[in-house]
């Protein structure tokens, strides 16, 4: 068939020819079957109609109506590409509501024919001429698709096609219908009595009113059945190959069908049989006499008596209302081109308003931003006025020309400085651009709310940046009043605090190794450090973990002092791993510790032993805290969902607060006794008021995974880690309800998603470890990194650093009111690190 089609395309000299760029079926445009549900038809058959279109636009290179499917206008044809709104033919005639209008009818057969006789002048017979095959736009413009039901009974491998159809069909059908379909397929095989009754269709529904509904409408799927047996001309029942005859006999049908309506499925059975006898209902010889007097010459029975399709076109009954078809299409393009006009000017309009309110943003925020630099230019000349008055005083006061030579010395060498520290600074302002710009607008838009809500708790604001979601221009510039009505010191207030948190970000470049710690069983595989911690004056650091050993070291002495092997000036030894270590904060020589086994030590430093233990966890505990505001209270959390608390001059504790997860994680508040937060495996912290500790004052919500480590930042303030790759700062002096649920920063730049890493905050900066053998350092002002450092593992032969990426950072712990920090990994190395 393919060689035909082509010798046929080679055959037409016309300027009518077939655009080959339509025919290519490579991007078909497909129907989506939403498009194509029927009235009364169920969920099955609506899915079969619409398989049916979709395989018919999709077709074969071999068939006429995929190449019309795709045909550009040519000449009058009117046919175009299918569009999604697009109904279909055999919807719009089976429409029990349809009012017959002669002009809307006579239009849609007028194109019908016309692509008829555009296949005819190009040697195809169209075989499908039928309503399943056609879909109708909105303004009744007629497209030409291929059916997947068709029945050609002039070609074989169009038999074998339709069987192959048939067979998919099949599928979808009862077994009751697969053999009446399978006569259906092929009209040879069909007779004209070979009808479903209306009995067989089946009524689905959740109530009487749908079935009802349902039997007043046509069955679609037996509709589409039967519809290939209507158009079968008396030749093709007969066995006889289709020809051009045929599709002028289906033209026949098809205008019997858009002149006369049916109410029920029935009558239209009915109709249907009495029309394959040229027998017509009475009404319509009364309503349409002149469309009766048509269609039975275009039904005549001999094919040779039939009408050829250019004189359908050429007969009176085209030619009459041909005038006010033109002026009716010309109505329909008109129609059309005001559509489209309207289309793209309600999009036009769209666009402008949406551009129009993004330029108003960007006006207001560009606004603030001006009204931000001129608070700054202001403090800076304030500044500066300052610093002249300063130097007037020192010249005046200046001894000699030797003096002013030292004092521009000075000046020149820190003119030097600032230089460096500006072109530093610039490269780490570019690189962390975007999310600077973010803490600006929220730190701005938090002052904005504070000074129109007041806080619901008398807790001085925290004084730094606190919003780590990075806002769009909209979402903040919407949220700021103009610069003027807020007050100067409401406005100096968070710029300084923007400005601390930048200053105290940019304010270091590296991470330094100031020592390293060297023991003497560093090779023991079993010594990873669990804990670590200064003493109250920063003089001593303890370490602790799986090696059941609390060792004490001087900072001094490991800092200043050359050392092949660092001893402890303490070393004391627990019955099971040790998981957590705490100083107080009062009594100096005084730990806590919590082992595997449950059990909590009171250790006395300077004897070096044990001075209480306290015993009533029944499974592991994870951590141990001292309070800063009474020294006697311990607090620890534990794998049997408890915290506990303990006086240390009693054996048994003092009070328990029961949980539904595993407790990983406890901290005191450092100004009060009163208050306690702790993380959970589910997810979850609490912070509750030991004075009333059936519930808790609040539940944090916002981690995904276990909460490993607490760390109150200030009075309010709390900062949570979690094995979910992130840390988050919560502000609990503006809950308002007992639930928390979004944090006012998220960090991120570290790897955390198995293990204790540690946690440590000091003077607003946190430092954390990471899996990646990483201590890597945040200000709480900015949500990633200011400074990481990478631990190297040295190969004790070649001392070369090697990778291991089985290693991570177990512990860290700043020392107090210092930039420096101590840090152990997995493989029990210790360093300390200092901010430079």
């Amino acid at each position: 068939m393919e060689n035909s089609s082509e010798s046929n395309w080679q055959r037409s000299g016309s300027s009518r020819g077939l655009n080959s760029s339509a025919v290519s079926s490579r991007h078909p445009r497909r129907i989506p079957a939403s498009n194509f549900r029927f009235s009364g038809d169920t969920d099955q058959d609506s899915g079969i109609i619409a398989g049916r279109i979709e395989k018919a636009v999709l077709g074969h290179s071999n068939r006429v109506g995929t190449q019309f499917g795709y045909f550009k206008e040519d000449y009058g044809a009117v046919v175009r590409p299918v569009e999604s709104k697009d109904v279909s033919l055999r919807q719009w005639l089976d429409n029990t509501e349809r009012v017959v209008n002669a002009l809307d009818c006579l239009h849609i057969f007028m194109q019908i024919v016309e692509i008829v006789n555009l296949a005819h002048s190009q040697g195809f017979v169209v075989q499908n001429a039928r309503p399943s095959c056609f879909v109708l736009s909105s303004f009744n413009r007629v497209s030409f698709i291929e059916s997947a039901s068709c029945s050609d009974s002039g070609s074989d491998s169009c038999d074998d096609e339709s069987n192959n159809q048939t067979a998919e069909f099949a599928g979808l059908v009862s077994p009751s219908d697969q053999s009446q379909l399978e006569m259906n397929s092929n009209p040879r095989k069909s007779s004209e009595n070979n009808w479903l009754q209306s009995g067989s269709v089946n009524l689905e529904g959740s109530n009487v009113e749908q079935a009802e509904e349902k039997k007043n409408t046509f069955p679609m799927k037996q509709i589409l059945q039967m519809e290939s047996n209507w158009y079968t001309s008396p030749e093709e029942a007969a066995g006889v190959p289709s020809s051009c005859a045929c599709d002028v006999y289906r033209l026949g049908v098809l205008l019997f069908e858009l002149y006369c309506t049916s109410s029920s499925a029935e009558e239209k059975n009915a109709t249907m049989s009495s029309l394959r006898n040229r027998v017509f209902p009475p009404q319509f010889l009364l309503k349409w006499p002149k469309e009766a007097v048509f269609c039975l010459c275009l039904l005549h029975p001999e094919p040779a008596s039939r009408p050829k399709i250019h004189e359908v076109l050429q007969s009176e009954f085209l030619s009459e209302p041909r005038d006010n078809l033109i002026e009716r299409e010309a109505v329909i393009d008109l129609k059309e081109k005001i559509k489209e006009q309207e289309l793209l000017l309600e999009f036009l309009l769209m666009l402008q308003q949406r551009k129009q309110e993004t330029a108003d943003i960007l006006r207001r925020t560009v606004s603030f931003i001006s009204s931000d630099i001129q608070e700054v230019t202001k403090l800076q000349t304030s500044i500066h006025g300052k610093q002249a008055l300063n130097s007037n005083y020192d010249d005046s006061a200046s001894l000699g020309s030797r003096k002013r030579i030292r004092n521009a010395q000075i000046s020149n060498s820190l003119e030097t400085d600032n230089q460096e520290n500006a072109i530093f600074t610039n490269s780490r302002l570019m690189k962390n651009f975007k999310k600077l710009e973010s803490a600006y607008f929220s730190t701005r838009r938090r002052a904005f709310k504070t000074s129109v809500k007041p806080l619901t708790k008398n807790a001085p604001m925290n004084s730094v940046g606190k919003g780590s979601i990075v806002l769009t221009e909209k979402s903040s510039a919407n949220s700021f009043q103009p610069i003027n009505q807020l007050s100067e010191g409401k406005q100096s207030g968070w710029l300084n605090s923007f400005l601390d948190g930048l200053s105290k970000y940019l304010s270091f470049k590296n991470l330094e190794v100031k020592a390293s710690l060297k023991q003497g069983d560093l090779l023991n595989s079993s010594n990873l450090v669990c804990s670590l911690g200064f003493d109250r004056d920063g003089e001593f650091f303890a370490t602790a973990g799986v090696n059941k050993r609390i060792k004490v070291f001087e900072y001094d002495s490991i800092l200043n002092e050359n050392r092949d092997i660092h001893y402890p000036v303490v070393e004391m030894s627990s019955r099971s791993k040790l998981s957590s270590i705490c100083w107080n904060n009062y009594i100096k020589g005084q730990i806590a510790s919590s082992n595997f086994e449950g059990v909590v030590q009171i250790w006395d430093v300077t004897r070096n032993q044990v001075y209480r233990e306290l015993k009533e966890h029944e499974r592991r505990v994870w951590s141990v805290d001292f309070s800063w505001s009474n020294p006697t209270l311990v607090a620890s959390g534990s794998d049997d969902c408890s915290v506990k608390l303990w006086n240390i001059n009693q054996g048994t504790s003092v009070g328990t607060i029961k949980t539904k997860a595993n407790v990983c994680c406890v901290q005191f508040p450092s100004d009060s006794g009163n208050t306690l937060a702790f993380g959970s495996a589910d997810h979850r912290i609490y912070y509750y008021d030991l004075r009333n500790p059936r519930v808790p004052l609040s539940t944090l919500i916002g981690h995904n995974k276990t909460v490993s480590y607490v760390k109150f930042v200030d009075s309010t303030t709390l900062l949570s880690s979690s094995t979910d790759n992130t840390l988050k700062l919560w502000d609990l002096s503006e809950s308002t309800s007992q639930v928390i649920d979004g944090p006012i920063q998220t960090f991120t730049g570290h790897m955390n998603v198995k293990n204790f890493v540690g946690l440590s905050v000091c003077d607003g900066y946190i430092a954390t470890g990471s899996e990646t053998n990483e201590v890597v350092v945040y200000h709480k002002a900015f949500p990633m990194p200011a400074l990481s450092y990478k631990f190297n593992t040295t190969d004790p032969i070649s001392g070369d650093d090697v990778g291991d990426s089985d290693q991570f950072i177990s512990s860290v712990c700043w020392r107090i009111q210092s930039s420096t920090l101590v840090a152990a990994n997995s493989m029990g190395n210790i360093k300390l690190l200092e901010m430079v």
